[in-house]
Formats: C-alpha cells, structure tokens, sequence
C-alpha cells in the first residue's frame, strides 16, 4: 500500500534541532557575565561557555557585538580587540578562544574505537588580519592532540570556514562530569606551540606541534577579530548552523554558570533566617543541576533585614559548604550584629548586586 505523507509541504525541508552541535552558545547570544570586559591580560569568561585564553600575548577588550555575516540568522557575535600590543611573543605565550567538553557528553562520537566520528568545525571569522590561523581538538583524558590550518584571506570580511578532524581510534574518553576535550581557535602562539611540525593526525601532544604557522594577532593595536556560529558535529561535512530557543540555549549555559541579578537597592534576594544577632541563613535553588558543586562570588553589597524591616545591617555571604550540592546552595550570611535570633530575615541588595555561581570546567 503506498503512504501518502501528511504535513505542511513548505516545512518539508525544516529539520527540528537535535543538539547535534556538540558547541555550546555558537551563536554568541547567552552573556550572563555581561557584553564587555576591558583590559584583559589573564584567561577568562565573558560571553557563556567561550573561554578566552592568554598567556602574555598583549591586552585586550573582549565583547558581545552585533557585526554578524549578513543573512545567515545571526545576531551577535564575539569580538577580540588588541589594545596593547605584542609583537615579539615569549617563547610560552599563546592567545585562543576555546571551549571545554564533559566527557559523558561525547561518548557517542566512540573516541578510542576502531569506530571513532571523524568531528567537523565550522564557524564565520572577519579579522583584520589575514593569513594561517590553527583550530585544534585536544583530548585532556589521554594528552592526545590533532590540529589544523584554515587561510583568513580578505581581511575585514566574513568568511566561513570547515574543518574535518579524522575519528580518532586511540584514548577513550572517560565517561564523567569532568573536562575531556577541548576545542581551540589559536590567534597566536609563542615557539613553545609553534617551533615544530603541525600535528595534523591524532597523536600524543607535543606542544611545539600544535600552532605552526600561527599569526600572531597581538601584533598591532589595529587588530580584531569575530567568530559566530560556531559548531562542532559528528561526520565529515558541516551542516547549517543549528539555533536553538534562546530558552533552551541559557539552560544549557547555566549547568556551568548561573547569575541570580539584583538591578539596584532594596531588589529582594531570598529569605533567611537569623540564627545569631549576627548571622543568618538561607539558601538559593539551582535553576538546573549544575556540572559540580560550584563556588559563589559576589559583586555589590547586601542588606539583612529582619520581619518587621527595624534592623539592617550590611554584611557579606558565603556558601555554608557542607550543605552545597549541585542543586541548591545553602548560604550563611554575617552581619553586624543587629539581627534577632529566631526570626525570619531577607537577603536585599544594598546597591546593584549580584550572586554568581560557577561550575565551569
């Protein structure tokens, strides 16, 4: 009997996303840490799950920016501007953007097997600087390596770039929470990474092989670069780029960090309760279980008032660690002395303030 397809024809050719990219927030529009960070000589976050690494290689201003390749879908970008620059690398500097992979995410792709996924990258990059720049894959379990070249050959223009890694067949990833691969975008390299033969074939990691032929991007204060629409997927070809619902794409951030915002003074936090004159407790549930127990930071200052709002007294907050999980946080906070034992207390911004708490890899 012959089957007659049902549907709406116009959506034929619309595939439904199925988390095939292994990258998360491709698309640069997830920044709960924020849209600008200045004066970056030391390795950090800013836009979700992108890690910018440096190691000496100049300073720089890394941001959330609407330059995007026209007509592709995408709306934000990542930008890395030199402010000072480097023109003569130390031997162990390097500069890249790179992203970290939990082991039991990637046990599909049958790494260590005679089965093991050839991985394929793709992305868009507008640099001022044209010439060889190095994407590598670096498997942390077994200190196994493989990279390759791509050309950047109009300068100021968007250009998408493919690259096929071949499956690797040595090295299973171990199958946890714990960081197991790495994906790097190298925009330089000091000799340490570059004074050897690129490593284009998995192999054991030697460090001299795994930038060679890098430019070195710090070289002028004139310098920048863009990437969007970073992917990485099992097979040899890369497909359009997959956008996830922003809902889904801050959930998926969130495993490894999460920002519970207060936008200005008296913004209430959470209810506490006063076990002392001067301290108190409370606690925060997890948006969405967390990679790992994480560590917490402030930025602001915090008020503790009690029922009837007749004391307040500022004071810092820490995690009471015993009682931490990777789904809640319970949370001690001191203060001077102006608390009422037994009653109910809230957490309050005493000016814009925040609680951030990290589980990054």
């Amino acid at each position: 009997m012959a089957l007659t397809r049902i549907g709406n024809p116009a959506l034929a050719d619309v595939r439904e996303p199925n988390f095939r990219n292994i990258i998360f927030n491709g698309d640069m529009s997830i920044a709960q840490r924020g849209t600008s960070q200045a004066s970056i000589t030391s390795s950090q976050y800013l836009l979700d799950r992108h890690y910018f690494n440096i190691s000496g290689l100049g300073t720089w201003t890394m941001s959330q920016s609407t330059d995007v390749p026209t007509g592709q879908g995408f709306a934000s970008s990542i930008k890395l501007d030199c402010t000072t620059a480097d023109a003569s690398p130390a031997a162990s500097d390097y500069l890249m953007l790179q992203q970290r992979f939990e082991g039991q995410n990637l046990q599909y792709i049958k790494k260590g097997t005679s089965s093991a996924e050839s991985l394929t990258l793709s992305f868009w990059i507008k640099s001022t600087k044209t010439g060889t720049y190095i994407a590598d894959l670096y498997d942390f379990d077994n200190t196994r390596q493989i990279s390759k070249s791509y050309t950047v050959s109009s300068a100021n223009t968007w250009e998408k770039k493919e690259i096929t890694f071949p499956g690797d067949t040595s090295g299973a990833l171990d199958n946890n929470n714990a960081r197991s691969l790495d994906v790097d975008l190298f925009f330089g390299a000091g000799s340490d990474r570059s004074s050897g033969t690129l490593n284009t074939s998995w192999g054991s990691n030697v460090q001299a092989n795994r930038a060679v032929g890098q430019v070195n991007l710090a070289d002028s204060t004139s310098n920048e670069v863009y990437i969007t629409g970073l992917q990485l997927e099992a097979g040899t070809s890369a497909s359009d780029f997959e956008f996830l619902p922003v809902d889904a794409n801050l959930l998926r951030c969130q495993r490894y960090f999460q920002k519970i915002d207060g936008s200005g003074s008296n913004t209430v936090m959470t209810i506490m309760h006063a076990y002392s004159s001067d301290n108190a407790i409370g606690c925060f549930p997890a948006i969405i279980q967390f990679r790992a127990n994480p560590t917490l930071s402030t930025t602001g200052s915090f008020n503790a008032w009690t029922a009837n709002a007749g004391n307040r007294a500022d004071g810092a907050i820490a995690l009471y660690s015993a009682s931490t999980t990777q789904n809640g946080f319970i949370f001690t906070r001191a203060s001077e002395g102006t608390l009422s034992a037994g009653n109910a207390s809230g957490l309050y911004t005493a000016s814009a303030a925040t609680v951030l708490f990290d589980a990054e890899l």
